[in-house]
């Protein structure tokens, strides 16, 4: 873990406060002020946390530039640590921008700060897309630079915990694009209850099926459906009845596809049926999901929640999976929650980050009712990348339940780990410089 991780070396906060040790020192100390004495000796003692200044921002990319790091310094040596994925290529501009124009204010005040810079991009595209990805990175950090200052874990910064961990189910990355069989398929469901988990996704859209039509049709064949069937029910079959299965189209099919898709999916029982068609149009899923029993889940490309407000006013999901590094952030995908719990709707976020993005996730999934299940990433087991960038106590990250159990270390509980990380670094974007 790099030199900037040392959260505990700051001014006394006894010695800035009228009941510092002048105070102390002036009462005459019987037995029992001595075992105040003592306990008081043994308190870290830190700055207050009104003194606390943010002194700059830097940033780090890496897959391609499609993940995104940042660091936030302050005149307490204290840092923060946050992440943004997916639509993050090309922000180190706009990210370093905010980050000049963070220094000097402090850190605690997370919503603020984060309204400033949204407002502030107004007409710059803060409704969606990459302004917010970006800003769900810092508005990240600034939470846990406000766990750490305050020493408390960041799910109490925001209510307190309904759970202690939190059930994750596992992404196979069994990718379409090999054209998987349907064995393969069950064997990579047996792997993921290999690996302890209760609950696993596969992904259902092929570009260079066989049997597709074209590229560019969004029309599924019928081969293209009893591919789909036959590999679900392969898994189904290996797995058992026990085990909740998921199935993820990327949003790349048409309307009548979707609903014939859903329908065939019926007897594999899905816990849910991801993105048959685009998130853009909630009226277009409230079609399909009154002509099936399949439950229908959507989100990972919604931004904020004003994005998810008509999906739930018109019932046209089931469950809800926001992604908190591209949605706004922590504060964001708690709002997204407490929303959807108005209408009775699961929230099951998307996660395809680091372990920092993950702990993070948790921290709202234990911070909300209606949490449901969290995706989680075969490759944190089968990529050293994954172990490398990060920095956290402990070796294990799921317990033998298929369970995350949620940080209680002040902030988010994981950090980078800026060496491990530097040989994963994308050319032509900074890094942490």
């Amino acid at each position: 873990m790099d030199s900037t991780n040392n959260k505990y070396s700051r001014r006394s906060f006894l010695s800035k406060s009228a009941l510092g040790a002048g105070a102390f020192a002036a009462a005459p100390f019987t037995g029992a002020g001595k075992g105040l004495e003592q306990a008081v000796n043994k308190t870290k003692k830190y700055s207050r946390p009104s003194d606390l200044e943010i002194t700059d921002l830097k940033v780090g990319y890496i897959r391609g530039g499609s993940h995104l790091f940042v660091k936030i310094y302050t005149n307490q040596d204290i840092v923060g640590h946050g992440e943004g994925a997916d639509a993050v290529r090309g922000t180190d501009q706009l990210v370093l921008g905010w980050g000049r124009r963070l220094q000097g204010r402090n850190p605690l005040d997370v919503h603020r700060l984060y309204y400033e810079i949204r407002r502030s991009g107004v007409f710059g595209g803060a409704q969606s897309g990459m302004y917010l990805a970006a800003l769900a990175a810092v508005e990240t950090a600034l939470w846990d630079l406000a766990g750490k200052a305050l020493e408390v874990p960041v799910y109490q910064l925001l209510g307190g915990k309904f759970r202690d961990r939190v059930r994750v189910y596992m992404d196979t990355a069994l990718y379409q694009s090999s054209q998987p069989s349907p064995e393969e398929f069950a064997q990579s469901a047996q792997k993921a209850v290999d690996y302890n988990m209760t609950a696993v996704k596969f992904d259902l859209d092929q570009a260079n099926d066989p049997a597709r039509w074209d590229r560019y049709n969004w029309t599924a064949s019928q081969g293209e459906i009893e591919r789909m069937y036959a590999q679900m029910m392969a898994a189904r079959e290996q797995v058992g009845p026990d085990v909740d299965i998921c199935a993820d189209m990327h949003g790349r099919y048409d309307l009548p596809s979707a609903k014939k898709i859903a329908r065939k999916m019926e007897p594999v029982n899905l816990m849910w049926l991801e993105d048959p068609i685009p998130a853009e149009n909630p009226e277009a899923y409230k079609y399909i999901q009154e002509e099936t029993t399949t439950p229908l889940c959507t989100g990972e490309n919604l931004y904020l929640a004003h994005d998810f407000r008509e999906l739930f006013e018109i019932g046209a999901v089931d469950m809800i999976m926001p992604d908190l590094q591209k949605a706004g952030g922590l504060g964001e995908g708690q709002r997204i929650a407490n929303l959807a719990q108005l209408y009775y709707i699961p929230f099951a976020p998307h996660m395809v980050s680091s372990y920092l993005g993950a702990m993070a996730t948790a921290h709202v999934c234990a911070s909300v009712p209606n949490f449901m299940i969290m995706e989680w990433q075969i490759y944190f087991h089968e990529d050293p990348m994954f172990k490398e960038i990060v920095s956290w106590d402990g070796d294990q990250m799921v317990d033998e339940d298929g369970y995350l159990p949620v940080s209680d270390q002040p902030g988010i509980g994981v950090e980078i780990n800026e060496e491990g990380m530097r040989k994963y670094a994308t050319e032509g974007y900074p890094f942490f410089e």
